[in-house]
Parts: C-alpha cells; sequence; structure tokens
C-alpha cells in the first residue's frame, strides 16, 4: 500500500478558461504543487537539498471541472516501486460529493542536484512512498 498525501484547491478568477472552468494547464499546475508538497512532507532535508524530481509524462483523464470559488480534494499516491529513475505517480480530484473528476497518471524521474543527472532511485527513497508490508 503507498502512503498517500491530500490538498485542497479552490479555483479563484485567474484559474478560469473562456468556458468558465478551470483550464487543463491550471490541473497540471495542481498535480505538480501535490507532488512536491508530498516529496517535502516526507523527505528529509538532505534529501530536498540533494535531489529533486522532473515530470516526464502525464496523462490525465478529464471526467468533470469545477467554476470559480469551487474546491476540489487531490489525492496523491506512488502506487509502484520506481523503475530504475522513474516511478510513477497518481493524482485523483475529487469534488464536494467526492466524485473523482480529474485523473491522472505522472511519470516523475529523479535528478541529483549536484550533478544534475538522472539518478536511480535508492530503495530508502522508495520506501518514504511505501508502506511497509
Amino acid at each position: 500500500m503507498s502512503k498517500r498525501h491530500a490538498l485542497t484547491f479552490t479555483a479563484n478568477a485567474g484559474n478560469i478558461d473562456v468556458l468558465g472552468h478551470v483550464n487543463n494547464a491550471v490541473w497540471v499546475q495542481w498535480m505538480e504543487a501535490i507532488a512536491t508538497a508530498h516529496w517535502e512532507t516526507v523527505a528529509s532535508a538532505a534529501q530536498q537539498a540533494a535531489f529533486f524530481w522532473v515530470v516526464t509524462r502525464h496523462e490525465i483523464d478529464y471526467r468533470g471541472n469545477i467554476r470559480e470559488g469551487e474546491s476540489v480534494t487531490a489525492e496523491t499516491f506512488v502506487p509502484d516501486a520506481p523503475r530504475g529513475a522513474r516511478f510513477d505517480r497518481r493524482v485523483d480530484f475529487r469534488n464536494s460529493v467526492g466524485k473523482v473528476i480529474v485523473s491522472a497518471r505522472t511519470q516523475w524521474v529523479l535528478i541529483e542536484q549536484a550533478s544534475g543527472r538522472i539518478q536511480r532511485v535508492p530503495a530508502e527513497m522508495a520506501a518514504l512512498f511505501q508502506e511497509a508490508d
């Protein structure tokens, strides 16, 4: 089982597109915000100083939307163990009645800050995102 992290986002006027609901680019920004918050919650200061994550792929399903002033609860988790330097992250956004309206699977790679190079995810770092068996 994966450790989960949740945040609430409320749409403001700057998030709204010509259709009157949250712009697709804003959903991506919120995905990055919750992923970053999850990392900052579980990683030590030393790990945060030594590494950062970069997204390499987004796969997003839009099943609904919200308008200005409405909120969603985002929940993120890492469903599987990393593969080398990469792992997938899930993000589900639920509306006020709990329905998933946007769901994403994003792929991230670990970068070592000192070298700027992709780094295999160490077992102790992967464990930050996974529940013990």
